[in-house]
């Protein structure tokens, strides 16, 4: 009894129960944030994670831009529901070069975690022009002017650049060879041999089927490597983490 009249005593003082709840805000806060000062020592290293392409790292950009993380979360967590219906639990390591990351709880779409090679780029490319189309009950908007925009490498550097000043490992080469890598990508008959050098795994043709490299071109490239650099048939999880 003597403890709920305690209590009481905190609800009926405003300035206690504020100072009670910041107290109890700040350690939950430290809790949670403290970890992420040592990513290097939680984050379990996975075979096949590599950094970006400079055309997939645009295609991010353009994803996030147009808002598409708002609907489509890339999370898929370990119970037996998610995993049957989109793959292989996420792993901390898949999204270790994401700035920001798109880990979270809101899906109005389905996880896209694991999309990429699950469609081919002809549907992708119908999808964006009108959803309906591929999907009746969809409520997504159409994008059809991705695939009229043209776009160019000519900041690709500083991307890339501005990505390694937070921790992503883009070497000198892959930034004097942004440009280049960003352009070859798109075209199955050139020299791509530095760029899947560079960027193991890295898928080359075009895109979206336009002569010209567009948004697209880049948003395509982006989602079909999603959830493909591991292979699951061979990981192994660190049972100590």
């Amino acid at each position: 009894m003597s403890l709920l009249k305690k209590h009481a005593i905190i609800e009926k003082n405003a300035t206690l129960l504020l100072v009670l709840s910041f107290l109890a805000v700040t350690v939950g806060g430290i809790v949670e944030i403290a970890p992420l000062f040592y990513l290097e020592n939680t984050i379990e290293k996975v075979k096949g994670v590599r950094p970006y392409s400079p055309l997939e790292l645009t295609g991010r950009n353009i994803y996030i831009r147009e808002g598409c993380y708002v609907c489509h979360s890339q999370m898929i967590r370990p119970m037996r529901d998610e995993v049957e219906r989109y793959g292989h639990y996420s792993l901390a390591a898949e999204s270790m070069y994401d700035h920001p990351f798109q880990w979270g709880s809101k899906r109005t779409g389905p996880d896209l975690a694991r999309v990429g090679g699950r469609y081919s780029d002809e549907w992708h490319v119908d999808h964006m022009r009108k959803p309906q189309d591929l999907v009746p009950e969809s409520i997504m908007p159409p994008y059809p002017w991705l695939e009229e925009t043209r776009i160019s490498p000519d900041h690709i550097e500083d991307l890339l650049k501005t990505n390694r000043m937070v921790g992503v490992p883009y070497t000198d080469e892959m930034i004097e060879q942004a440009k280049a890598d960003f352009t070859v990508q798109v075209d199955p008959f050139g020299d791509f041999d530095g760029l899947l050098e560079r960027y193991p795994g890295a898928q080359v043709r075009n895109f979206d089927g336009q002569p010209e490299i567009t948004e697209l071109d880049a948003l395509i490239a982006y989602l079909q490597v999603l959830g493909t650099m591991v292979d699951f048939s061979t990981f192994e999880p660190d049972a100590s983490r």
